[in-house]
């Protein structure tokens, strides 16, 4: 695993979103941009961070900051996802780990004494010309939406 890190240029990339819309991080040229990777929709932690994201919209959207949410879901669980916890962000579909891997993020995860490869939970900021601006890789996912805001507001 190679994650990227703060400098480099963020890789381009186009998905579906929870409706089969395309999505594509040039979109958003202009704005900074939150991607953050999380493991599966509606399981304990990812509702969490999810819910922390929602609840920070606002401030987010008065710092210029759009939030972009990945996991290897199908499109369908995106939308229980969305549904479900009222999210107010754009959620991704990256079934084939693709985006994944090319942030540098998919690989080797231990649970419960079983080895297999996922998603490991990591945010990044992404600047208004598509630089990869700060990498969050070390949080709790309770606080993950604090962390961002205090990265902003610093």
């Amino acid at each position: 695993m190679n994650t990227l890190k703060a400098g480099d240029k963020a890789p381009q990339f186009s998905l579906l979103d929870k409706d089969d819309n395309e999505v594509t991080l040039a979109q958003f040229e202009g704005k900074k941009v939150l991607v953050y990777f999380y493991p599966k929709a509606m399981t304990p932690g990812c509702n969490v961070q999810a819910q922390g994201l929602r609840d920070i919209k606002s401030e987010l959207d008065a710092l210029n900051v759009v939030v972009l949410g990945i996991s290897p879901d199908a499109t369908k669980r995106l939308v229980k996802f969305t549904d479900k916890y009222e999210l107010n962000f754009t959620l991704l579909s990256d079934e084939d780990h693709a985006i994944a891997d090319a942030f540098g993020i998919w690989g080797l995860k231990k649970f419960m004494g079983k080895e297999y490869d996922g998603i490991h939970r990591t945010s990044f900021m992404i600047d208004e010309s598509g630089v990869i601006e700060h990498v969050f890789n070390k949080f709790k996912t309770k606080e993950h939406h604090q962390v961002v805001l205090d990265y902003l507001n610093q």
